[in-house]
């Protein structure tokens, strides 16, 4: 069969992705042709796309071509797809295509673009909520995906018109667009060009009528509020009036926590930060602020949890910085252990157990699964040969060598793989290597080594995959990672190195050599939990009792998802695997990256000493964790959202309530006569607590938080369209409909103290002493809105909760965390002046003396990460502004080094003339 499709016309993105998926099952012949072009000889106008199938019939509807294609795929028809087919035709498409004549065609921005489809997109949005399904029609993708996801893409692509707080439509939209098939499809229509590829073909589409666009804006924000249904406010009024007899009795606490028969057991885990660093903070939210979050909700649903991390300590960089210090290893490890724990107490993480890897437990956990390996043939020996630094006298790790990549000849390469081509490179194959320490070039030398049969194990691995993905709370990015390492098919891996610091390896003519750190690091979590209870297997050997989640950053998604996996089934001792992965991506500072050498971005370290308390950086970094996409840390937004979120919004309410309470009614909770209105508040707040748990069971965190500040919101708005201070001094109606007002009032807020526990722990506490919440209260949060504040309770002292953040106190951070304030190495005795304190001019040097190893190390890394950032740009064939703006940070970091080095910086290379 023959599919033609055009450049720039919207209707071949889902077909073309549907087609993508059916791959395989059917040969399909793709041809671009023009607009112009008349492909089916019985129509009188141009028309694509359009399928031709091998029987020489035509196919040109959107929706049959995709249905075709799904139905190779063994795709089995439903109502529910059919009518989202149906509604995309009818309602979905007249607005979006207003929408975009009027962004493309018209030059319109904003609302008055979006506004033609919010009504849609709200509309799918809520589906996607209400039947707490990441696709359309169920657990599983379907045509009615695909169709609407390729009328989306044109305009979703751009995040100014998905609005943030539609987060399911967010999630479901970022989830279709990470997947391959809808990746090509986007390239092959768009060009790189955006929604402007489609301007030819929108130009010649009759502008939309005035009332085509009003018929779908007039829909008033509060409508989705007037559809709650009788007796969904019965169910609500009837869950608050049971009040605390709700409640369960708390589960008793265990010391250890150990998993219980016939309960929910969740196991969490948060990656192992490597032990030689000081976490920054997208280190933190990346990975042990999310999992704390979580742990914490866990706790309130009254799950069985446990937590545990630690720090990540064998290895080169450990070896390496003991060098630099002065240390051993052990001493290096120990320093780092405390400062973590240390900046982790700080930031309140709720670890059950923080531990390291550095121990006996570690050794033998890890040698046994590896004679299991071993056993069972999943070890492989060979001779590898490696770059040996003379002037260092050691074998160079991939991550300390440098070169000219052989495929590309890119001259940044590292020593496993080239970041501008991509292909992996074995270390030895660089042309001009580098030992990125010294710079001395290091010689090639032979080694025994011992590697992981991947591709052995690799089926397995896919059926574990494939019983556990389905139905699970796997990130898209962790997914996406996974299937691509498969794609291309694993190759086996070292797992030893010639290095002292790590575990010993357990076999003859190995016992000089430990274990790579990729190997074993995963494994410390059960040496972890080991060293916390020496029943850890029923935790580690437990899968059919056990729910384990992991945290991390999208850069360690390979070594949960492949590799600890494959050896755990490879050693068959009925290890307990992960089932929900949670991957975030990379949180930015400002308009860059977090550098520690560079002064430049808020390290754990340094947030205690900024006078901003740790619930308000807690709030902060969740409410833009990068969930979908990078994000990036502000501080004007910092002081938007203290100011505006929690000040004006949340701060306000919750002060406004208990203040009522103590100023009319002397401390005491008046008595409530709900009228139909209120029966309807409740009704609202508990449909929200209810997404909130939603959101927060799949682990959709920095959504969840947007639901307790909506419920504050409506709390705001109830108590400024009821004026309870005027009316305690009318009549006795007005005195009782106060009263009513003040009691529904401070139990919201003591409902927004629980949902806050996770988020805000100080604050939550704060909030419910403030308010005397009863004990059963503070632990237990229900789905459902109950009153746990009765008539006659009396509550405590109130007073605010947050302080404004001023602009000058702002300012002040901003210059302070922003590397201005000059970056002095020491060299011998003197000092390189490396960046001046307000110049952007190329480095002053006021020397020229060579600065020590670990300080040119620090800046090879800073050019390393700067030049990733400019590669990726120009992969991404960004603005050229933009581009150039990151190619002169290049090159001013290159001349630092240079200076660092003792070199002459290079003189500016002019491109050559024809």
């Amino acid at each position: 069969m023959r599919l033609f499709v055009s450049d720039g016309v919207p209707g071949c993105l889902p077909v073309l992705a549907a087609a993508g998926r059916a791959r395989g099952r059917a040969e399909v012949l793709i041809s671009t042709v023009g607009p112009e072009d008349c492909v089916v000889p019985f129509l009188t106008r141009p028309k694509v796309p359009v399928l031709q199938l091998d029987s020489g019939n035509y196919l040109f509807s959107t929706s049959a071509i995709c249905r075709y294609f799904f139905l190779l795929s063994g795709w089995e028809q439903d109502d529910l797809t059919n009518q989202w087919l149906e509604w995309e035709a009818t309602e979905l498409q007249p607005a979006l295509s207003a929408a975009l004549y009027y962004l493309v065609v018209q030059g319109k921005k904003g609302e008055d673009v979006l506004g033609s489809v919010r009504r849609a997109l709200t509309h799918i949005d809520h589906s996607l909520s209400r039947q707490n399904c990441p696709f359309l029609a169920g657990e599983t993708e379907s045509l009615a995906d695909i169709v609407l996801w390729g009328a989306l893409y044109p305009l979703l692509q751009d995040p100014a018109y998905l609005p943030e707080e539609l987060s399911a439509l967010h999630s479901w939209f970022q989830t279709l667009s990470t997947q391959e098939p809808c990746q090509r499809a986007a390239e092959t229509v768009l060009k790189q060009q955006g929604v402007l590829a489609l301007r030819p073909y929108l130009q010649k589409q009759p502008q939309p009528s005035p009332a085509e666009g009003r018929a779908v804006t007039n829909e008033p924000e509060e409508e989705e509020l007037a559809t709650l249904s009788e007796e969904e406010i019965a169910m609500a009024v009837t869950a608050w009036e049971k009040g605390l007899e709700s409640l369960p009795p708390l589960r008793p606490q265990q010391n250890p926590v150990l998993p219980v028969a016939g309960e929910r057991n969740v196991l969490i885990t948060s990656a192992l930060p490597y032990v030689n660093n000081v976490p920054h903070l997208g280190n933190i939210i990346g990975c042990v602020l999310s999992a704390d979050v979580f742990a914490r909700y866990s706790r309130l649903r009254q799950w069985n949890t446990l937590y545990l991390c630690g720090t990540d300590e064998y290895g080169t960089a450990t070896e390496t910085k003991a060098l630099e210090e002065g240390l051993t290893p052990q001493e290096i490890c120990d320093k780092y252990h405390i400062i973590h724990a240390d900046i982790y107490r700080w930031f309140n993480i709720s670890f059950d157990i923080f531990g390291r890897t550095t121990t006996p437990q570690q050794t033998k956990i890890t040698q046994d699964i590896f004679q299991q390996l071993l056993k069972r043939g999943f070890v492989l020996q060979d001779t590898v040969e490696q770059l040996r630094c003379e002037h260092c006298a050691r074998f160079l790790a991939d991550r300390f060598v440098e070169g000219v990549c052989p495929f590309c000849g890119y001259e940044e390469a590292r020593g496993d793989q080239c970041d501008k081509c991509g292909k992996l490179i074995n270390a030895v194959e660089l042309k001009k290597p580098q030992c990125k320490v010294c710079r001395s070039c290091p010689v090639v030398q032979s080694s025994q080594h011992l590697f992981l049969d991947l591709p052995k194990l690799e089926k397995r691995l896919e059926e574990w995959l494939g019983r556990t993905l389905p139905g699970s709370d796997w990130t898209p990015n962790a997914q996406f990672i996974t299937r691509s390492w498969l794609r291309d098919g694993l190759k086996p891996r070292c797992i030893t190195r010639d290095l002292k610091w790590g575990t010993p390896v357990p076999l003859e003519g190995f016992e000089d050599k430990v274990f790579y750190v990729w190997f074993d690091a995963t494994i410390g979590y059960l040496s972890i939990t080991a060293n916390y209870t020496d029943q850890w297997e029923r935790w580690w050997k437990n899968p059919e009792q056990v729910d384990l989640y992991q945290f991390m950053a999208k850069d360690n998604v390979p070594f949960h998802s492949l590799v600890f996996p494959c050896s755990a089934l490879g050693a068959e001792d009925n290890y307990t695997l992960v089932s929900h992965l949670i991957a975030t991506e990379y949180l930015n500072y400002e308009d860059g990256k977090f550098s520690k050498s560079r002064g430049v971005g808020v390290f754990g370290d340094m947030a205690q000493d900024t006078g901003i308390p740790a619930d308000i950086w807690r709030f902060y970094l969740l409410y833009i964790r990068p969930e979908g996409q990078d994000s990036a840390f502000s501080w004007t937004d910092l002081l938007l959202k203290n100011n505006s979120e929690l000040l004006n919004n949340l701060g306000n309410f919750i002060n406004r309530a208990g203040m009522f309470v103590s100023k009319f009614f002397g401390g005491y909770v008046p008595e409530m006569v709900l009228t139909p209105d209120d029966q309807r508040l409740l009704a609202h707040v508990t449909l929200e607590l209810q997404h909130y748990h939603q959101l927060l069971e799949k682990v959709r965190i920095r959504d969840a938080l947007r639901s307790i500040l909506t419920i504050s919101r409506h709390g705001n708005q109830y108590i400024q369209v009821n004026e309870p201070w005027k009316r305690i001094k009318g009549s006795e109606a007005d005195r009782q409909r106060a009263g009513t007002v003040t009691g529904l009032a401070v139990n919201i807020a003591a409902l927004l103290s629980v949902m806050l526990q996770p988020y805000m722990p100080t604050v939550s506490a704060t909030i419910q002493a403030q308010l005397q919440l009863p004990p059963p209260a503070c632990s237990i949060l229900l789905t459902n809105f109950l009153c746990t504040l009765p008539a006659g309770h009396q509550i405590g002292t109130v007073s605010p909760l947050f302080q404004k953040l001023e602009n000058d106190q702002i300012e002040s951070l901003r210059q302070r965390f922003g590397g201005g304030q000059g970056i002095f190495m020491v060299a011998g005795d003197n000092f390189v002046v490396l960046q001046a304190k307000t110049s952007p001019k190329p480095a002053v040097v006021e020397t020229v003396t060579t600065a020590k190893p670990q300080q040119i190390q620090a800046l090879m890394d800073e050019v390393t990460k700067q030049g990733n950032i400019v590669r990726e740009l120009k992969a991404q064939k960004a603005d050229k502004n933009e581009v150039a703006a990151e190619v002169a940070k290049l090159l001013d970091l290159k001349k630092q080094l240079a200076v660092a080095e003792g070199k002459p910086p290079e003189a500016p290379k002019g491109k050559k003339k024809k």
